[in-house]
């Protein structure tokens, strides 16, 4: 399968790199999880622009985007430019999936099976 290059705001690279820096506890444990290919050697990034974004993790072999929302997203316009910002996203062909912090923080194992779920959507076989 070709990769597909998706262009991004070079401008937004220090700030990637500044948000790496300050993950909450959900991206970490999550981080854990999914960093140096061991969730199923699939190669996933953290804090990747895509763009005009900084997803919060990217895996180019699924067209999958992880998003970890915070309490800022409850609220009417966050949760608009949320559903703007996965339009755009998926114009290129990718997922996004969100979970909460407190999804990640309290109940990490559904959080895998979501995943586990697209990546056999995508038809990929993974042994459990």
């Amino acid at each position: 399968m070709k990769r597909v290059i998706i262009p991004y705001n070079s401008k937004l690279k220090l700030l990637a790199r500044k948000l790496r820096n300050e993950s909450t506890i959900g991206e970490i444990l999550l981080w854990k999880e999914l960093r140096n290919k061991k969730f199923y050697s699939f190669d996933f990034h953290r804090q990747k622009p895509l763009l005009n974004y900084i997803v919060d993790f990217y895996c180019y072999e699924l067209n999958l985007v992880i998003e970890i929302d915070g309490s800022y997203h409850d609220n009417e316009e966050q949760h608009a430019s949320d559903v703007s910002r996965d339009l755009e996203l998926a114009k290129y062909n990718l997922t996004v999936l969100r979970f909460t912090e407190m999804e990640i923080r309290q109940d990490i194992l559904n959080v895998f099976r979501t995943i586990e779920m697209h990546i056999e959507a995508q038809g990929f076989n993974i042994d459990k």
